[in-house]
């Protein structure tokens, strides 16, 4: 008996219509964005025929992708730029990091989790995202020798925005990231650094995430 081919491109059209613009995503450039990005090839084989359903789905290292709508949600409040240098705090399986790298000039992920650095690496040199970078570290700690960053994403919760995320901010750049416990519903907040240094948050309302852990984060799995 023959095997039926998913058709990709059409389940990724459908997503782009059905979970996000249809969710109020609208900005073409982040539409565009996801429509090329092929988010079947982020995740393990067994998972690809799954790849454009409405939600998160387990990649190496006992990690997550998250869902797509999520994803756009958060880069559509870092009010991403052409141009932009962003910093993607638990870059994963390199999906996002890709998605993001359509949009702005240049992208740098880090990643606690070596497994995935190395496959997340392989996938993006693959595909051909030539301006992501991701390196090995703690994300709460940032990556100072790549700062300053005109945006910051982080993909999993914490207690608090780290200070070491909030001093490698520019001014007038957004840090989105969810805040609250592991096991809880927690907020997604946008954090605008205001000239003075401060932070203006706005509440996205209530996500689930994996916990961010490091030396500003949670200090266990």
């Amino acid at each position: 008996m023959a095997t039926m081919m998913t058709d990709y491109t059409a389940e990724r059209q459908a997503m782009v219509e059905r979970q996000l613009r249809r969710r109020g995503i609208t900005e073409q450039r982040i539409l565009d964005a996801f429509l090329e990005v092929p988010r079947e090839a982020f995740v393990s084989p067994e998972y690809a025929h799954l790849a454009y359903g409405d939600h998160p789905l387990p990649i190496e290292a006992q990690q997550t992708i998250s869902q797509p709508y999520i994803v756009a949600l958060m880069i559509e409040a870092a009010g991403i730029a052409s141009g932009d240098k962003v910093l993607e705090v638990g870059s994963g399986s390199g999906y996002a990091a890709a998605v993001i790298s359509r949009i702005a000039g240049e992208v740098v992920g880090i990643e606690r989790q070596h497994a995935l650095i190395e496959v997340s690496r392989e996938r993006l040199e693959r595909l051909g995202y030539d301006n992501v970078g991701i390196v090995e570290g703690d994300g709460t700690r940032g990556c100072p020798e790549e700062a300053p960053f005109d945006a910051i994403l982080a993909a999993a919760s914490g207690s608090h925005i780290p200070a070491p995320l909030v001093e490698q901010l520019s001014r007038g750049g957004s840090i989105v990231m969810p805040v609250g416990s592991p096991g809880w519903v927690q907020k997604l907040v946008k954090a605008t650094k205001r000239e003075d240094g401060s932070l203006q948050q706005t509440d996205l309302g209530g996500v689930r995430f994996v916990p961010l852990i490091g030396e500003e984060g949670w200090k266990d799995a």
